[in-house]
């Protein structure tokens, strides 16, 4: 049993608060930040009485449009049976060919049998809506059963989203359908389709099939869950982002019981909740701050233009061989947070993408050019022999 909104947050707020005004946040540079935001959440959920279900998120925040918090995402998975953190490994070896001090990986290839880090975004979304909906936590129960069995979900995926949204409405009683362009490989919408989920294939890109999974939900009257933004559009890809921060939070368990701490975290982003999800639970919750970097195919530098023009800005390009890194439009939750969470931006190529992966292939580590694009960052431009640096290996390989 999760607690309730009302119960839970203003704990967390109080607790943030706390932290950030004595030594937990130790960077300088963030620590008014961090405070003041703190600040905000404490404000906004002492009136908590006043919200009428927990997709809605505070509007009062400075720059993060979503709950940068693993409590409620951890109290559902601790009744997952296939639920385990992830492994975060180090290996001598590349260490020393990339040349830095340490290098520690958050291998997400199998994270709860998915694939991926988006295991645990859209299920988590799906279920938070399903109990919001059904005005109860208990899963079991026929109410709520009820509730799931009349709830549609659409979304358009380049793959790992779509089959955590089927994988979330299979186990909770939902009814799924994924929409993928023509780049999105045979396979995951196969597996897409063993989750019991319907498949509608679009001969475009990505960005038609997101318009299409829009187009049909509103013809339908069917749930749009995707796990971008845009303006109108926030509740729901909040959720999906609140669910990833439970990455962050195993590494922080794991690096304060090491005492050790990151000195660079690279982070790759397509529409950015990968990126923004780990770098704003970063900013509020690690010991130490680490420079965090954001890496994208020189092909769909969403995030990176838009920062540089300090709004949404749609970017053109060649298609890219990081299938779910290759979007052109970033997300309105993932901007707002990056603008001020991220340290710097930078792309790689295709090539450099495909080294990565060959790279971690002589390690033993199977995954994708958008897998493997957060070590293509330090191995093109090392930051030094004595930075300490997080990776994480987003997805395993996309298989037959």
């Amino acid at each position: 049993m999760m607690f309730p909104m009302k119960a839970i947050w203003p704990l967390l707020a109080s607790n943030a608060l706390i932290l950030s005004q004595q030594h937990l946040i130790k960077s300088k540079k963030y620590s008014h930040l961090c405070r003041k935001n703190a600040q905000k959440f404490l404000s906004f959920f002492s009136n908590a009485d006043g919200m009428t279900d927990s997709t809605q998120i505070p509007t009062n925040l400075d720059h993060h449009l979503f709950h940068p918090d693993a409590s409620r995402a951890e109290a559902l998975l601790k009744d997952c049976p296939v639920h385990a953190p992830t492994p975060m490994t180090e290996i001598d070896l590349l260490t020393e060919e990339v040349g830095i001090s340490r290098l520690w990986l958050k291998d997400e290839s199998d994270r709860m049998g998915l694939g991926s880090f988006k295991a645990l975004g859209g299920a988590f979304a799906v279920a938070r809506m399903i109990a919001d909906k059904a005005g109860s936590e208990d899963f079991s129960s026929q109410a709520t059963k009820n509730t799931a069995a009349e709830m549609v979900f659409i979304t358009a995926s380049a793959g790992n989203h779509g089959l955590s949204v089927a994988a979330g409405a299979k186990v909770f009683g939902a009814k799924a359908v994924i929409v993928l362009a023509a780049a999105v490989p045979e396979s995951f919408a196969n597996r897409i389709r063993a989750k019991s989920a319907d498949v509608l294939r679009v001969d475009g890109s990505y960005d038609e099939s997101v318009e299409v999974a829009r187009q049909v939900a509103r013809d339908k009257d069917w749930i749009l869950l995707a796990d971008g933004s845009w303006e109108g559009y926030i509740d729901r890809p909040a959720l999906v982002m609140e669910g990833y921060c439970v990455i962050p939070e195993e590494c922080r368990a794991a690096f304060a019981k090491l005492d050790v701490w990151p000195t660079h975290v690279y982070l790759q982003a397509g529409v950015g909740g990968l990126a923004a999800a780990l770098s704003a639970h970063i900013r509020l919750n690690w010991a130490e701050q680490p420079e965090i970097i954001v890496v994208e195919p020189d092909a769909a530098p969403c995030l990176q233009r838009s920062v540089e023009a300090g709004r949404l800005t749609r970017v053109d390009g060649a298609d890219s061989n990081m299938g779910r890194l290759d979007c052109k439009d970033a997300s309105l939750i993932a901007f707002r947070a990056l603008q001020q969470d991220a340290d710097r931006f930078v792309t790689i190529t295709d090539e450099e993408a495909t080294a990565a992966v060959n790279t971690f292939a002589r390690y033993g580590i199977a995954t994708t050019p958008s897998g493997a694009a957060g070590l293509a960052a330090p191995t093109a431009a090392s930051p030094g022999p004595d930075a300490r640096c997080l990776l994480i290996v987003s997805e395993g390989p996309e298989g037959d």
